[in-house]
This record gives C-alpha cells, sequence and structure tokens, in this order.
C-alpha cells in the first residue's frame, strides 16, 4: 500500500500526534493525472475522487452507484458520517494507497469510518476494517496509556463506535492493564524491614491523572471495571477526587442573593455520577472534606435529592472527625437564614442513628459495655456535642434563623452528649441578643433546654445577673447553685464517698453510668433510676448534717436522757436507710449481691423502716 511503518502489517508512528484535518476547502483532488469521475460530498465540504478505487473498496459507495441506475452519477453526498470530513479524507486516502500513518490520534476515526463504509473483507483483502482491527489489538489495547488516548478519541463517534464494540473493549484493556500495573508495582517496591518485620508498599498510580480527559460516562465505566477487576479502593477514591477537582473547577459560588441558572447540565451530570459512583461501587475511601465539598457542589449544581441524601448519610457516618467550617454550608434560599441549617440537621439525624446502631451492636453477651465511658461511641457523641455547641454559636446572631430550627437542632442530641451546658448556654445567650422580638413565652421555651444543673460556677454566675433570661431560667439557676453549695459545705458530692466511684454514680458530665441493660429501654429506665437514688442520697445527706447540728445542740444545752437517745435512734435509723440506699446502687453492678438478704436482720428491718419514712418525708421539705 506504500504505507512506510515500523511494522509490515500496519503503519503507524512512533509518536502519537494526531494527524491535521483537511482544510475547510470546496475541492480537494487526490490526483491530478486524471480526470476526476465523481463528487463526494461530506459535512459541506466536497471531495473530486474517481469511482473505482472507492467501488473497490467501500461496499456503501458501491451499493449507492448500484442503487441510482445511472452509470453516469456525478455526485455522491454521505451523512452523518462518523468523524466528519476528517475520517472520510483519511479513508479515501487509503482507497488510493496514499501513504499515511495509523495512530492512538486516528485509529477510532478510521475504525468507525471504516465501519460506515463497510470496507470490510469481501470487498479486498486486509481492507481498512482489518488493518485498524490489527493496530487495536496488537498495539493500544495491550497497554494502558494507548487505550486512554483511544477511548478519548472516541468522543463524537457515537453510536457507531458503540456498535463496534470500541469503547467496551477499550474500557476492559483500561482496568486490566491498572490492575497488573498496580499487583507488578506492589511487588517491585515491595520493602522487607528486617527489624521490624513490617511490609512497606509503594504503588505509582500514574493513571489517575489521566483518567480526568475522559468524558463522565466513558469515565464511570472505566471505574466499574476497575472495581471488577480488583483494582485498590484507595486508588479509585484517589481518582474520583482528582476527577470532581478537575471537570468542576470552573463552577463558581453562587450568593444567596443570586438567582436563576448559573451552570449547565455538564457540571450538574458529573456531579450527580460521581457520587452514585460512590455509592453504586461502595467507594469509602475518599476524605471527608471531599464529601463536603460533594454535598456543596451537589447544592450549588441543584442536583437531585437521592445524591444529597447520600452524601450526607457518609458524612453522617464520620460527623466527628468534621470541623466547624465544614457545617457552615450557605443556604441557596433568598428568603431562608443564611447557613443550611436543613442539611445539618439531616446529618445529624444520620450521625444519631448509626450512633444507635453501634451501641446496640458493641454491648458484651452480659450486658453491659466494657469501657464504660470511654467506649467510642460515647466519645463520638461527646465530640459532636462540643462541635454542635460551636454550630449553634456561629448561626444564633443570624436575623432570618427561626426559632423553630434553632431548637430542633438543640432537641435533637441527647442530654449525655455535653459534660456541661456551657456551650449551650452561649448560644442561646447570643440568639436571645441577636432575636429581641421574641415573645416571653418563646424566651421561656428556649432557655428550658438548659439543664440549669450542668452549668459551671462562671457560667451559673453570667445567668443570674443576665437581663435577656426570663425569671423563671433565673430562679432555677439560682436554686441549683445553692444546692450544690449546700452538699458542698456538708461534705457531700458525686466524688466524695470512696464506695460511690464515677462508674456507679454520677459524673461531672451528666453522662449515664456504665451499667448498660442489653436493651436501650432497659437502659434509659436505669438511668432515671440512677437519677433517682442520687437524688435521695443527697437529700439524706443534707438531713444527716441538719441531724448532727441539732445533736450538737442538745449537748450545748445540757440535755441528756430520752431526748438524746431520740436523736441518736434517729442518727442510726438514716445510716440504716443511708446503706440501703447504697445496697439498690450496687445491686446494678453485680446483681447477684443486691439479691442476697440475711434473716438476723428483719427484726430490726421493721422499726428502721418506719424511721426511715418519717426521715425521707421530713427531707422532701428542702427540695
Amino acid at each position: 500500500m506504500g504505507m512506510g511503518s515500523d511494522n509490515a502489517a500496519f503503519p503507524f508512528a512512533a509518536t502519537t500526534t494526531s494527524p491535521r484535518f483537511c482544510n475547510p476547502i470546496s475541492h480537494r483532488r487526490i490526483f491530478s493525472d486524471v480526470a476526476e469521475d465523481v463528487t463526494v460530498s461530506v459535512d459541506g465540504q466536497s471531495f473530486l475522487l474517481h469511482k473505482f478505487p472507492l467501488v473497490s473498496r467501500c461496499g456503501r459507495v458501491r451499493k449507492m452507484l448500484v442503487d441510482s441506475k445511472d452509470p453516469d452519477l456525478l455526485k455522491l453526498e454521505l451523512v452523518n458520517v462518523p468523524g466528519g470530513a476528517f475520517a472520510f479524507e483519511l479513508a479515501a486516502k487509503f482507497c488510493y494507497g496514499s501513504n499515511f500513518e495509523i495512530t492512538t490520534g486516528n485509529v477510532a476515526h478510521l475504525r468507525c469510518v471504516a465501519e460506515y463504509l463497510e470496507m470490510t473483507e469481501d470487498y479486498k483483502e486486509e481492507n481498512l476494517i482489518f488493518r485498524t482491527e490489527a493496530y487495536l489489538n496488537e498495539i493500544v489495547l495491550k497497554n494502558l496509556d494507548k487505550s486512554l488516548e483511544v477511548l478519548c478519541k472516541c468522543d463524537g463517534l457515537d453510536p457507531i463506535v458503540e456498535e463496534v464494540g470500541l469503547v467496551d473493549r477499550c474500557v476492559d484493556a483500561i482496568a486490566t492493564n491498572a490492575s497488573k500495573e498496580q499487583l507488578v508495582s506492589g511487588l517491585a517496591h515491595l520493602e522487607c524491614n528486617v527489624g521490624s518485620g513490617k511490609l512497606h508498599t509503594h504503588p505509582q498510580d500514574w493513571w489517575i491523572e489521566d483518567l480526568s480527559a475522559l468524558r463522565i460516562d466513558h469515565y464511570r465505566r472505566v471505574i466499574a471495571a476497575m472495581r471488577r477487576n480488583g483494582v485498590r479502593p484507595e486508588s479509585i477514591g484517589t481518582s474520583i477526587t482528582h476527577y470532581a477537582q478537575i471537570s468542576l473547577k470552573g463552577v463558581e459560588r453562587r450568593h444567596v442573593w443570586d438567582s436563576g441558572p448559573f451552570v449547565g447540565d455538564d457540571q450538574r451530570m458529573i456531579v450527580e455520577t460521581l457520587i452514585d459512583l460512590l455509592a453504586t461501587e461502595n467507594i469509602t475511601t475518599v476524605t471527608l472534606s471531599f464529601l463536603f465539598g460533594m454535598l456543596r457542589m451537589a447544592i450549588e449544581v441543584d442536583a437531585s435529592l437521592d445524591c444529597r441524601i447520600e452524601v450526607e448519610k457518609r458524612i453522617g457516618l464520620q460527623l466527628e472527625m468534621a470541623s466547624l467550617d465544614d457545617l457552615l454550608i450557605p443556604s441557596t434560599q433568598t428568603s431562608d437564614s443564611m447557613f443550611d441549617v436543613d442539611t445539618v440537621h439531616r446529618i445529624l439525624v444520620n450521625f444519631l442513628q448509626r450512633i444507635d446502631e453501634d451501641d446496640s451492636g458493641e454491648l458484651s453477651p452480659c450486658g453491659y459495655d466494657s469501657d464504660g465511658m470511654k467506649s467510642p461511641s460515647h466519645s463520638s457523641v461527646l465530640k459532636v456535642g462540643r462541635l454542635m455547641d460551636g454550630y449553634l454559636a456561629e448561626i444564633a446572631p443570624d436575623p432570618y434563623l427561626k426559632l423553630q430550627k434553632f431548637m430542633a437542632l438543640i432537641e435533637l442530641l441527647p442530654d449525655y452528649a455535653r459534660i456541661v451546658d456551657d456551650g449551650l448556654y452561649r448560644a442561646i445567650d447570643i440568639y436571645l441578643k441577636a432575636h429581641p422580638s421574641l415573645t416571653e413565652s418563646e424566651c421561656r421555651k428556649l432557655c428550658k433546654l438548659i439543664d440549669c444543673q450542668k452549668l459551671s460556677g462562671d457560667a451559673s454566675s453570667h445567668a443570674a445577673q443576665n437581663d435577656r433570661l426570663p425569671i423563671q431560667m433565673v430562679v432555677r439557676v439560682l436554686y441549683f447553685e445553692q444546692l450544690r453549695l449546700k452538699t458542698s459545705f456538708s461534705g457531700g458530692g458525686c466524688g466524695g464517698d470512696g464506695g460511690l466511684s464515677q462508674r456507679f454514680m454520677c459524673s461531672s458530665s451528666g453522662v449515664p453510668s456504665s451499667c448498660v441493660s442489653p436493651q436501650r429501654d432497659n437502659y434509659a429506665s436505669l438511668r432515671r433510676e440512677n437519677r433517682e437514688l442520687k437524688l435521695e442520697i443527697s437529700r439524706m445527706r443534707v438531713r444527716l448534717t441538719e441531724l448532727e447540728r441539732e445533736q450538737g445542740l442538745m449537748k450545748q444545752q445540757g440535755m441528756r436522757g430520752g431526748d438524746g437517745r431520740h436523736g441518736e435512734v434517729n442518727g442510726r435509723a438514716f445510716l440504716a436507710s443511708l446503706s440501703r440506699g447504697f445496697g439498690r446502687i450496687t445491686m446494678f453492678g453485680g446483681p447477684e449481691k443486691g439479691r442476697r438478704k440475711k434473716s438476723s436482720r428483719s427484726s430490726q428491718g421493721s422499726e428502721a423502716k418506719n424511721n426511715r419514712r418519717r426521715q425521707h418525708k421530713a427531707s422532701f421539705a428542702y427540695d
């Protein structure tokens, strides 16, 4: 054929640069020594050619001349030619035996135009279809980067490029070669540290950046094929991240006051496809910052609700690792608040659902949490609690933030998510200051969300002098502060007794004890009972202090006889009731010990029980 090359079977160049397209001229002569006898029109360009070279290799041209029944037909018009005038010119040169090179830049066009012109072996041996197939099988599909380049050149060749299976073959070749390269690279760079016996791999996935040049539908098929061929999820996650950064970097942020469309369907399709890839291919190796970036981008391009929900669920799985800046998502609604509070609310719901699932599956067979307060799920809840307090303080100054949305975020977190309520108090105080138009009932409703017992001394002092708080809130703060002082002076407190450690008593965080029932309902009831017992013990301690004070006064006044004995009886009755309360608490840690009763104490129990009832009734006067 007169085509010089390094391979006798098919010509190709050492470089992979694409040949030049034909110039936009009205007529083109392949040879000038023989008069042309047919004009072929392709995409508005006319080629002056000869019938014999075309008929000898192109089945479509032969059929057109035969069907016309006009031996003197002078003009042919070809429509929907894959590759247009550029591809047809190369095919015409092939028919004439002109010298040109088959490369990765033109083989896709040649294969498709050969299929269109029906250049099969039925008309000539080693026709254009045969030549392009040989080049694809022996050169392109055995090499990853050449397969990538050919796949990029398939754009605009639909639907013939799909009919000949060129896209599928390139996709499979890319996935297979990438899997092989990862295996070979991993083995080649495998290092063994003799001292520690640790293995270190240094993979080099150079193809990650090259995949970003693919069309989004082709990219999706490549990623799916890579997963089937066992390519590492870490490499695929990195590739998705890089593809998003390259293809979406031109999308600008829309401000709250902007309206109307600002991006085309291409960006929306890219966002939805990448998010769908994360779900269908179960890619969990992307970073949390990338997920927040995709969520912001999905909001910007107005992606489907399913895509946004998918990203929100993935963020909820690792919300404890998020930062405050991640949650500050601007709102795109002009009539709403400055920040997208609804999205954060849904993310928090997903996080709490994950915590519930973890708690129900992490309990030991005996029904107790082995780590107690330091369990992973509880640590995550505490981190998210601090994060949400910071978020509430950031959005509180927004004058457009509705009270219902603000309260919904506060109520969503459980009580044990906050060690102290100082952060929550600060956020509510900021909201009250930024919304002076709130009614008194709305202020009371909002302030009821603060647990005054979990305020620090500084926060309680500030709240007692805060004019923005309703009077009921101030009274509660003063009451619990006074109760705390009484307990402190009487030597009480949660950490005062060595026998009542934080494992079985209250902690400063107000978090439930580590005694966990296999069922969450039982766990909640134990928490309530534990709080009641703690309150009862505090009251008994206050009463004991009063009795000791009365006894001291009696001694000073020289009172003896029955009155002194009466004080001693009351003191013994109180100590008996106190020890009985201790027995109820230790029953959480050891049920069998709580059930063991000695019959020798039954005779003394009735009198002590009556005295305890009288003392306990009197103690409620301090509540």
